[in-house]
């Protein structure tokens, strides 16, 4: 049985969402500020938590912050459509994905056990090739989970990391958002891949001298995103 944290000023909110996941036999704790939020985290060790972005006495960004430097916790952002900055910072600072206000609560459930699924040990699975992948400058380490452009150290969070790398064993092969979706992100079912679009970008800025003119993670328009690049 997992504990999931939710947080949101919204009580109707935390009604039909703690509704939904009490019914897959999750506990469910809920905070109503961002300082609730905070010291809920701290005395139950949720195994995820759903964080709204708007949030009384501490906004949603600094409570992802504060939540990661303690201690490593999967995050569901809420977020308005408004907020798409907001949604990058909160990536950025090591939120797992994020979900669209109105959203539909299986859709949220769904998406909660994806990333649990992700997290979760998993004695019996294959051993990952942990080759490390060296493309034109680029060196992806599997092992170590380090990421290098020229010699340069690139931080990623664990997401942006999971998709740059699946991207780069397929080199060449292009990937529709709803297969990546799928395939690194876990969702079998139809969801909202703007998530991929943002990590993409993401990615670019980090690890492109012009994330403009891309010279690894390339659109292909009306298709999806392919990984490039002349191996070492």
């Amino acid at each position: 049985m997992t504990t999931i944290l939710i947080v949101d000023d919204e009580p109707n909110i935390r009604e039909v969402v703690g509704l939904y996941l009490r019914r897959e036999g999750h506990t469910v704790i809920e905070a109503s500020d961002g300082e609730m939020a905070i010291r809920l985290a701290r005395q139950n060790t949720p195994d995820l938590v759903v964080l709204d972005l708007m949030l009384p006495k501490i906004p949603g960004l600094e409570v992802c912050r504060r939540l990661q430097s303690e201690r490593r916790t999967p995050i569901i952002m809420l977020t308005a459509k408004t907020e798409e900055n907001d949604r990058i910072i909160g990536l950025g600072v090591g939120a797992d994905d994020y979900v669209i206000k109105p959203f539909s609560p299986r859709e949220l459930v769904a998406r909660v056990e994806a990333v649990l699924r992700r997290v979760a040990p998993q004695p019996d699975a294959p051993l990952p090739d942990e080759r490390a992948i060296e493309l034109d400058g680029l060196r992806i380490d599997p092992r170590t989970r380090e990421v290098t452009v020229n010699a340069a150290p690139v931080m990623l969070t664990a997401r942006e990391f999971d998709l740059l790398a699946f991207l780069a064993r397929n080199r060449e092969r292009v990937f529709t958002r709803d297969q990546l979706m799928e395939l690194v992100w876990g969702y079998m079912f139809a969801a909202d891949t703007s998530t991929v679009t943002v990590h993409i970008r993401r990615l670019r800025e980090k690890i492109e001298a012009d994330p403009s003119q891309p010279r690894y993670l390339q659109t292909v328009w009306g298709v999806g995103y392919k990984f490039t690049g002349g191996e070492r």
